[in-house]
């Protein structure tokens, strides 16, 4: 099955050196009123960054920005085209904090949120939500289904948005990639996704080497054939880079090479284009280089940033978890 990028299907194989979980653009809105580094609305220093990681082999970027929270859909399918870059676009739905109270989101049903879902994995994705509901869309399509869990949802009973998300993702073979900030809420969302049909192998975890203190629950996860996409690299309010270095080589040394995805999370305080801390080539320049200092193998490296995210974001058979 291929993976879907904004400008058309490609074969695994084609995918290339890729990072699972960044933030290519974010218009100006309501998530930027609630973090400022939550605005990456300049063309030109986003493509520098673009440029910079194709220059040290890079060649493939997951755009982890659901739609109606800032999500750029044309820049998107611009900058893939003038980077010469695959990029794997979200639908779906980010925490909910992230959207106005009279958002249309808050009010959708699982049915009319599934519907939007499908529509922008298999006819193009919606414009223009952030501020109205999702009626015009464009050529380009989505190819993930990003979902959000924290704190506030998981205490919620009403779980119509992440119940819509595994109806998609059944009816489609699209991949779900989930934001967690707990382990408990890591644990919570993988049972509910399986327990709706959803394969582990269609379930991609983000964010849970923020905590670095349980790694067995790390590899609960990925002993399950769950995709665990490790982004709390140069994020040193949480910890070093050292330590991030030795959860990784834990999970190598447990067998689990084939389960480890590498991104940046990247916001405006991270772009170095942007006047931020780093750049979309840390991973390439310094990230990778400490791996190996630590026994990280190349074939070891090229599962992650390769080999992985090929798996991970082709398509499945449709219903085949049901």
């Amino acid at each position: 099955m291929p993976i879907h990028t904004v400008r058309g299907n490609v074969d695994k194989q084609q995918l290339g050196f890729c990072h699972s979980h960044e933030h290519l653009f974010l218009a100006k809105g309501h998530p930027a009123t609630l973090n400022p580094a939550l605005c990456l609305d300049d063309y030109e220093k986003t493509l520098e960054e673009l440029l910079s990681l194709r220059s040290c082999g890079g060649r493939a970027v997951v755009d982890a920005q659901p739609l109606g929270s800032g999500r750029m859909e044309a820049w998107l399918l611009q900058a893939s085209i003038d980077a010469d870059m695959h990029i794997i676009a979200s639908t779906g739905f980010h925490k909910l904090i992230f959207y106005r109270d009279d958002h249309w989101i808050h009010r959708y049903s699982e049915e009319q949120l599934t519907e939007v879902f499908v529509h922008e994995l298999t006819e193009g994705m919606y414009t223009g939500t952030d501020l109205g509901e999702p009626v015009h869309s464009i050529a380009a399509k989505a190819g993930i289904i990003k979902t959000a869990m924290d704190a506030q949802r998981m205490n919620d009973p009403n779980k119509r948005w992440f119940n819509a998300a595994a109806a998609a993702a059944i009816r489609t073979g699209a991949p779900i990639l989930c934001h967690i900030e707990s382990y408990d809420e890591a644990d919570e969302l993988v049972r509910m996704y399986m327990e709706q049909g959803v394969p582990a192998d269609q379930i991609i975890v983000c964010h849970l080497d923020r905590k670095l203190d349980y790694p067995e629950r790390h590899r609960r996860l990925a002993e399950l054939g769950v995709y665990l996409e490790y982004d709390t690299i140069a994020r040193y309010k949480y910890h070093g880079d050292e330590e991030e270095a030795e959860l990784i080589r834990q999970m190598m040394d447990w067998g689990l090479e084939r389960q480890v995805l590498l991104g940046l999370d990247t916001t405006r305080e991270r772009m170095k284009s942007y006047g931020g801390s780093i750049g979309l080539d840390f991973i390439s320049v310094s990230f990778l280089p400490l791996l190996r200092q630590y026994g990280v193998t190349e074939n070891q490296i090229a599962s992650m940033m390769i080999g992985n995210p090929a798996n991970a974001f082709e398509w499945r058979e449709a219903g085949r978890g049901v």
